[in-house]
C-alpha cells in the first residue's frame, strides 16, 4: 500500500472542518490535524510536519494565500504539497492560486465520499512530479 500523506487542513469554518474530518479520516483513512486559523497553522505546523497542506482560501485575518505564503517561508514546508479549497473555482481564480503554489484547488462544496480520494489523487501525483 503506498504511504499515505499526513494532512494539515486549514478551514475556519467548524461545520466544515468536522464534514472535512470525517471524509478524510473516517471515510479515506488519512491522518488529518486540523487549525481554525492561518496564525494557528503558522504555529503548529512545525510540530505537526504534514505532507500535504489543505487549505481553505477565504478566512477573516488570514487568507489562505497569506497562509501558505507563511508556511512556504519555512524551510521544511517550501515543497509541500498545497490544495487549496474554495467556493469561488472561477478560472482566473483557480489559476491565482495555481500560481501561488497550489498543486490543485478543490470546490466547495466538497463530496465528502470522494474527497479522501481526490486529495490522494492530487498528492500523488504531487509526488510524481505532476
Amino acid at each position: 500500500m503506498t504511504q499515505t500523506p499526513r494532512i494539515l487542513h486549514v478551514e475556519d469554518d467548524p461545520d466544515i472542518r468536522e464534514i472535512a474530518l470525517v471524509a478524510l479520516e473516517v471515510v479515506g483513512g488519512l491522518t488529518v490535524d486540523q487549525c481554525a486559523s492561518g496564525p494557528e497553522a503558522l504555529q503548529r505546523a512545525p510540530g505537526i510536519a504534514p505532507d500535504l497542506l489543505l487549505l481553505d482560501v477565504m478566512m477573516p485575518g488570514m487568507s489562505g494565500e497569506d497562509t501558505l505564503a507563511g508556511l512556504r517561508a519555512m524551510p521544511q514546508f517550501a515543497d509541500t504539497p498545497a490544495i487549496f479549497m474554495t467556493a469561488k473555482a472561477q478560472p482566473a481564480e483557480v489559476e491565482k492560486l495555481r500560481q501561488l503554489g497550489a498543486a490543485e484547488v478543490i470546490t466547495k462544496p466538497f463530496d465528502p465520499m470522494t474527497l479522501a480520494d481526490q486529495v490522494l489523487a492530487i498528492w500523488e501525483r504531487s509526488r510524481a512530479g505532476g
